[in-house]
């Protein structure tokens, strides 16, 4: 598997995580087999990197990692003070039909603590189908812009179940259902959950840097399929 890579210099390099790929081995994921980003990025330029932050191993789409093992904690901070913005989107159970503030606190899953947690929920489009899911006769889905304020574990995914739109393909917080669904209808099997977009001002050459990560394939077909203005 070749990873696509968004933008790179002689600091960091930004890739296109595919879903399903651990960045690195943890223990949480203890028990998934398969290389993991790390490996696949040595294979492909026989050079080590070092992950800037995270995203879930099911979640696709865009990944800062540092060259230098030197120069994580200076782009983490721009995580910390918010310096770096953040755009995902998922496709979600029924419709949402305005802008929300989510700011449920999420549980750290060390320390069992709460910790506060802020989502930007924002709509962009709906779909309503004549394809029955229990327990009703049709179903409806919609795309939604996600901009979070905080970076707790699963904080998405918990944030959209919070609110009753769970995240297409989420079989920890989401329908299992609607999963079903995707799964049978559309040969979908993947978490709808990509991080589209990172806007940064490059802390080391004062590059200000705007990437936005491909879609995979399967949100192609469903765009298609949902007539969401998506055609390649």
């Amino acid at each position: 598997m070749k990873i696509e890579i968004l933008f790179e210099d002689e600091y960091i390099i930004i890739v296109n995580k595919p879903n399903n790929v651990l960045i690195h081995k943890s223990y949480y994921a203890r028990n998934v087999d398969g290389p993991t980003l790390l490996d696949l990025l040595f294979k492909q330029f026989n050079a080590n990197f070092y992950p800037v932050h995270r995203l879930d191993r099911k979640t696709s789409g865009v990944l800062l990692l540092a060259k230098q093992k030197e120069n994580v904690a200076v782009f983490q901070d721009l995580f910390t003070t918010n310096e770096i913005k953040k755009i995902y989107l998922g496709i979600v159970r029924g419709l949402v039909s305005e802008s929300m503030l989510i700011n449920s606190p999420v549980k750290n899953p060390d320390t069992k603590l709460y910790k506060d947690a802020e989502t930007f929920c924002e709509p962009i489009c709906i779909k309503e189908l004549d394809i029955p899911v229990h327990p009703y006769n049709g179903s409806r889905y919609s795309l939604v812009k996600l901009t979070p304020a905080t970076g707790r574990m699963h904080q998405l995914r918990i944030h959209l179940n919070k609110i009753s739109h769970p995240i297409v393909g989420d079989y920890k917080y989401g329908d299992r259902f609607h999963n079903r669904m995707f799964e049978q209808e559309f040969n979908c099997h993947n978490l709808f959950l990509h991080a589209y977009s990172l806007k940064l001002m490059h802390p080391i050459s004062n590059e200000h840097i705007v990437i936005e990560a491909n879609l995979p394939n399967d949100w192609i077909s469903v765009f298609n399929i949902f007539d969401w203005g998506i055609s390649e």
